[in-house]
């Protein structure tokens, strides 16, 4: 995978590997697990420097989210993009109202 990355890009490039439906409650619990990892290198606040070493930092664990977030959305025929415009559509008009 290069050039720009789109979330709907990401979530193509996962399916083509990674594609269980039948292990979607292993693939939460991954997530789980993984937001339990990103609550202990923040806490540390451990970053990826300049030697470019991205194990057991929050730029790991952020991606490691990311790509089970997109993997359930996979299983579930989830397009992100999408639900981000209509989520987006949402707040505006919800913020609209509670600043009015």
């Amino acid at each position: 995978m290069s050039g720009n990355l789109t979330v709907r890009g990401l979530q193509q490039y996962i399916r083509s590997f990674d594609h269980q439906p039948e292990k979607k409650n292993d693939y939460f619990l991954k997530l789980i697990e993984e937001v339990g990892e990103l609550a202990d290198v923040l806490r540390k606040d451990v970053r990826l420097n300049q030697t470019g070493n991205i194990k057991g930092t929050v730029e790991e664990e952020l991606y490691d989210i990311l790509y089970y977030v997109s993997a359930l959305a996979n299983i579930y025929e989830v397009d992100l993009e999408q639900c981000y415009e209509l989520k987006e559509a949402l707040n505006r008009e919800k913020y609209k109202k509670m600043s009015n």
